[in-house]
Formats: C-alpha cells, structure tokens, sequence
C-alpha cells in the first residue's frame, strides 16, 4: 500500500481509507487478525469505522505488532516502569514517521527554520529508543539553528541560553518533559515575550502527579507566559497531536480519536462524555493504525478531545498523562 496518500487525504476520504487500512492490516497483521476473530468481527461486516475494533495498547507490551514481514529500520520502545515490560513499535520506514511529524509540526507551528529549539528530556535521553527524541532531534536538525539542542540537567546553562535568545527576538521553542520543566522553573524564574513552552507531560515518578491546570499554571507563572502548550503522542503511535494551550488536543488530518465506554468497549460515545480513548492512526500503516488506550478522555465539538487521567491499575507511561 501507497502511503503517501495516507497525508494527502482529506476530512471526506479520511473514513473510506481508514477502512481500506483496516482490511489490509486485517490480512497481514497476525496478531490483529487473531484479535478480531476473537471478537467474531470479519471485513464484510465492517462498513463504518466506528464497526473497526481497536486493539488494546498494552499487545505492544507481548507481541511483535507488525503488518507484513519486514526488518524494522527503527525500534522504538516505551519507559515503562520497574517491573514492567516496555512496549516496542516495530518502525519499518523511518522515512514514514519524519514525514508524519514534519507534517504536522508545519500544521501547527509553521517551518522548524523559523525557530531555535531546545530539549529539555533528560528521561527520554538517559535510555536508548525513544521516539519522542527521534522526533525532537529531526526537528532541531530541520530547525538548523546554531544555539538548537538538547540539555540534560544543566539547568543554568539552559536559563542563560533561554534568556538570551528570548531577549534577542528569536522565536524560542521549549520542548520539556513536566518534571523537567518544574524543575526549571523552580532554580530559575523568566520573564519570557518570543517562547514558546511545550510540555510533553510525564512525572516519571519524580514528582507527585498533578492535574493539567495545576501544571500549567506553575509553568506559566514561573515562565512568564501566558499559555503552556502540550504535545499528545506516545511510543506505539507514529502521529502526535497538539494543544496550543487551552488544553484541547487537535489531529493532523490522518489521525481521529474516538471515546470508548469504560464499562463496554465496544460501544463509542458521543461528544462531552467521558471514557476511554481510541485512536485511528493512519500513519501505523505497518503496524496497527486502530489503538485502545489506557488515557481517559473525552471529546469537544469540533473534533479536538481532552485527556483526563488513565484507568486505575494501568501502569504509568509519560505521554502526557495527568492523574486526577
């Protein structure tokens, strides 16, 4: 399968290739074709992609995910937490996933040139596989700017850095994970006019997890801004979506989320009711594109959707989970 045209389809074609993706990955994924048999749910009877079952997260965590037979150019695996397995994606074009992101950076914020970016990710560099690194790095490359990078733990050397771009005009990007940034803000106080700060949740068992306006209001004071904005991915996903700061979340083009009922996953729910979040990725093309989560959510008018918390028992993953 083509598939370039998974980025080229538009809001009326999105439902007709979802559909065609799910008979693909129907006959060329085992472990997605067993599930469905399990659920008595073959492609004849599918005719809407609310019918396309979902397959639940953590089968990342105990199979080799894959559509077709290939050598993955990329394996891109979770943190997990001590004593659990981490979830592997089999990745086999990398090529795939840059132009997933890449599109949908463009979408959001415009060209990487346009801006300095620095990392603040310390968990996400301290171990092999991470596909948010991946992402940032190919960002910071495509940015080409020479003050770009990553940072670990060297707090000051970023609050200099940060303030001396910001006071020159540059247009600043901060992507950190939210221990980090607490962190950040509580050695170092801004007062920052051309940054934009973007948090890609996670305690990571460092800190007490906070819900999302608790967060954000810390990062927004102790930066001087007057918005936080969050990125939404995770490890089995090749897409992301953004929230620009009000905390609602928007997909590129190829990706939809849907809500689950929590007491029967098998039934959707409408807009404003809360539950568990499916997610249709198209960009999954060689692995699975229709994905059970463990986050809960819900949806607003107009296709942008919330994350509330996880489910109780399920183990902590940081893409951008707050627990109530």
């Amino acid at each position: 399968m083509e598939f370039r045209k998974i980025f080229t389809c538009t809001p009326a074609e999105f439902d007709s290739l979802a559909l065609e993706i799910f008979r693909y990955q129907y006959q060329g994924n085992h472990t997605y074709n067993t599930f469905c048999k399990h659920l008595e749910v073959a492609p004849e009877q599918v005719r809407r992609i609310e019918e396309i079952p979902f397959l639940p997260i953590q089968f990342f965590k105990s199979h080799q995910i894959k559509t077709g037979k290939f050598s993955a150019e990329a394996i891109f695996s979770s943190s997990g937490t001590t004593g659990q397995l981490p979830s592997k994606h089999h990745v086999a074009k990398t090529s795939l996933y840059k132009a997933s992101f890449l599109r949908t950076f463009e979408q959001f914020y415009g060209a990487p040139k346009d801006y300095c970016i620095l990392a603040l990710l310390p968990s996400y560099l301290e171990r092999e596989g991470s596909s948010l690194v991946y992402m940032v790095n190919e960002l910071i490359k495509q940015s080409g700017h020479p003050d770009g990078g990553f940072y670990l733990h060297e707090h000051k050397l970023l609050a200099q850095k940060l303030r001396l771009l910001d006071a020159s005009g540059t247009k600043v990007l901060l992507i950190g994970v939210s221990f980090a940034l607490l962190d950040l803000v509580q050695e170092h106080s801004f007062l920052l006019k051309n940054t934009v700060i973007m948090e890609t949740g996670g305690m990571k068992g460092r800190k007490k997890e906070m819900i999302r306006e608790e967060l954000h209001a810390i990062l927004k004071k102790g930066f001087g801004v007057s918005r936080i904005h969050s990125e939404y991915g995770m490890t089995e996903l090749l897409s992301q979506a953004y929230s620009l700061g009000n905390g609602r979340f928007e997909c590129p083009p190829w990706m939809r989320v849907l809500i689950r009922d929590p007491e029967d996953p098998l039934t959707l729910l409408p807009e404003g009711k809360s539950g568990g979040v499916n997610i249709l990725d198209l960009a999954n093309l060689h692995s699975c594109s229709f994905i059970a989560t463990q986050d809960l959510g819900k949806l607003h008018t107009g296709k942008c959707f919330e994350i509330l918390g996880r489910f109780d028992h399920s183990d902590l993953r940081g893409c951008n989970l707050m627990a109530l």
